[in-house]
């Protein structure tokens, strides 16, 4: 349980509009639905991906790093980060595995037209979407690993899209679909409450001496 006592002490530093901000943007923050990146290379479309996550309110961010280390830009993210829960594995079975294990279906997205439309998809569960590396895709254990193949639809000559592009264009369509729905997809209180005092902390500055204060 937290101390209500710093939570006040620490309200106190930040302004009556970025507190009212916070509560706005919990109350439609989710983990119903995350988002998996699998050895993405270029830095501007890890970091475009955050961005998208925190846009259509997903809390969770899951980062496979197999071959490519802090696929993260803080100016491209501009701030995002801060904000997203990233969690970071070595290989795509440790990441699977630990999905799986807090009861998401593994969605792995794919260009092949064989595979479901993102359209026809329901949400009937908790769902991780896999993305993969720009050129390459997802790796042959990503695609085993999954409980289910989905594709954007095109129409176009191009039958292909940016790994952000797809991201941002899955996580819109999918996360209006479950907020029309009626399951569970918010946060909890203690959850919103843990979360709400984590983004105080990240918005003071000199949070270090202010707490050694309160200590006192």
């Amino acid at each position: 349980m937290e101390d209500a006592g710093l939570t006040a002490y620490l309200e106190s530093f930040v302004s009556e509009d970025r507190l009212h901000r916070f509560e706005e943007v919990l109350a439609k923050r989710t983990n119903y639905l995350t988002v998996v990146m699998e050895d993405v290379y270029h830095l501007h479309n890890a970091s475009a991906v955050i961005r998208s996550a925190d846009i259509f309110g997903i809390q969770e961010v899951h980062i496979i790093e197999h071959r490519f280390a802090k696929r993260v830009d803080k100016k491209i993210a501009l701030g995002a980060q801060k904000w997203i829960d990233i969690n970071r594995y070595k290989t795509t079975k440790e990441c699977i595995k630990t999905l799986k294990a807090n009861g998401y279906k593994i969605l792995a997205t794919t260009p092949d037209r064989a595979a479901l439309p993102l359209n026809q998809l329901e949400i009937d569960q908790k769902m991780a979407f896999l993305f993969g590396a720009e050129k390459e895709g997802l790796t042959t254990a990503a695609i085993e690993e999954a409980d289910e193949l989905i594709h954007i639809p095109m129409v176009g000559f191009t039958e292909s899209l940016n790994v952000s592009v797809a991201a941002a264009i899955l996580l819109q369509q999918m996360s209006t679909k479950l907020r029309e729905s009626e399951l569970p997809w918010q946060l909890n209180a203690e959850e919103k409450e843990k979360k709400r005092l984590e983004w105080i902390r990240k918005s003071i500055k000199n949070i270090d001496q202010i707490l050694a204060r309160y200590q006192k």
